[in-house]
C-alpha cells in the first residue's frame, strides 16, 4: 500500500469494516467517497483499493484540496437495495457505515461532514444513489458511473437536495443505458434488481431537487451531457451518455470482466474523476442550505 494512505476499520452491527483514506493536505475540505463495484468473486481483502488504482481522485489530491476514501464492501460488494447482492441478503447495513466513515474522516482530519461527494461505478453506482438519497444531509452531490437508480428505492425520500452526476455508456450490456434488471433471477426465474435507465434516473433527482427549467445540453462528439440547475440550495442534475461506451469508468482502462461485452469500449475523451469534481466543487455547500 502506498504511503500516502492510511488504512483503519470501523465495527458496525458487529462487523468489522475495512477502509483506506487519502488524507488531505489541510482541514476544511471535502471528503470523496469513492466506492467500487462488485467484486464478490474477486480477493476481497481490499476492494476499495481498485479504485485508488483506477481513478485520478488521489492523484489530484493536494491539487484539489480534498480527502479521498476508499471504503471496503462487505464480501466485495455493496447493499445496495437491489436485494441481489450477497451483502443485501446478508442484511449488511452499508449506510451506516458510510455514514459513520464521514464521521471518522470529519473527526480524524477536519473534512467538511455535510459536504460529502460520493462517486461509484456499477455496484458502487447504486450504492451512490442510497447513500445520497438516505445521507443527504451528509452528502451534497454524488455521481453514479454505469448504475442508475435502483427501482426498489423510488419512493424513499431525502431530507435534502443532493447533486447528481450520472453517467452511462450507450453500449453497457451490463447494466443498460435504458435501466433494467440485475443478471441474478430468482428460484422461479423471476427477474429481479430493476433499475432505472440514465433519463429516468435524472428526471427523478430533478424531481426530488426541484430543478427547474430545460437546462443546457452539450455534445461533443463521443457523449452527450444535458444539465439541469437551480435546484433546493443550488442544487443541479447532470445525465451523461458516453457513445460507445462500456460498463467502464471513462478515461481509465479497466480488467476484461468490467467491460460488459465485445463491443463496449472505454471511452478516453475525458477522465470521470476531473469531470465529478469540477462538476461538485461549486455545488458543495452546507446541509442548512440544501434542506428540503
Amino acid at each position: 500500500m502506498s504511503d500516502d494512505l492510511v488504512a483503519d476499520e470501523l465495527t458496525i452491527d458487529g462487523r468489522i469494516r475495512t477502509f483506506t483514506v487519502r488524507p488531505p493536505r489541510d482541514r476544511d475540505v471535502p471528503l470523496v467517497l469513492v466506492l467500487h463495484g462488485n467484486l464478490s468473486g474477486d480477493d476481497p481483502r481490499s476492494p476499495g483499493l481498485s479504485m485508488y488504482e483506477w481513478t485520478s481522485f488521489a492523484a489530484h489530491a493536494d491539487e484539489w484540496g480534498i480527502a479521498v476514501g476508499y471504503p471496503d464492501g462487505c464480501r466485495g460488494c455493496w447493499a445496495d437495495g437491489r436485494g441481489v447482492t450477497a451483502a443485501d441478503e446478508a442484511g449488511v447495513d452499508d449506510v451506516t457505515f458510510l455514514r459513520a466513515l464521514i464521521d471518522w474522516c470529519a473527526d480524524r482530519f477536519g473534512t467538511h461532514p455535510d459536504r460529502t461527494i460520493v462517486a461509484g461505478i456499477s455496484n458502487g453506482a447504486f450504492m451512490s444513489h442510497r447513500l445520497a438519497l438516505e445521507a443527504s444531509d451528509q452528502v451534497a452531490v454524488f455521481a453514479a458511473v454505469a448504475g442508475g437508480l435502483p427501482a426498489a428505492l423510488r419512493n424513499h425520500r431525502p431530507t435534502h437536495a443532493v447533486s447528481a452526476m450520472l453517467m452511462n455508456g450507450t453500449a453497457d450490456q451490463l447494466v443498460p443505458i435504458t435501466g433494467g434488471h440485475s443478471r441474478r433471477v430468482g428460484t422461479s426465474g423471476e427477474l429481479r434488481g430493476r433499475t432505472l435507465g440514465l433519463v429516468d434516473s435524472a428526471a427523478h433527482w430533478r424531481a426530488i431537487d426541484s430543478c427547474v427549467g430545460d437546462g443546457a445540453t452539450i455534445g461533443t462528439g463521443q457523449s452527450n451531457r444535458h444539465t439541469v440547475d437551480g435546484g433546493v440550495g443550488g442544487a443541479a442534475v447532470s445525465a451523461w451518455s458516453v457513445f460507445d461506451g462500456g460498463h467502464t469508468w471513462p478515461g481509465t482502462p479497466v480488467p476484461d470482466e468490467w467491460a460488459g461485452g465485445p463491443n463496449s469500449a472505454v471511452s478516453l475523451e475525458f477522465d470521470a474523476a476531473e469531470e465529478i469534481y469540477r462538476f461538485a466543487r461549486p455545488l458543495l455547500v452546507p446541509a442548512a442550505a440544501r434542506k428540503l
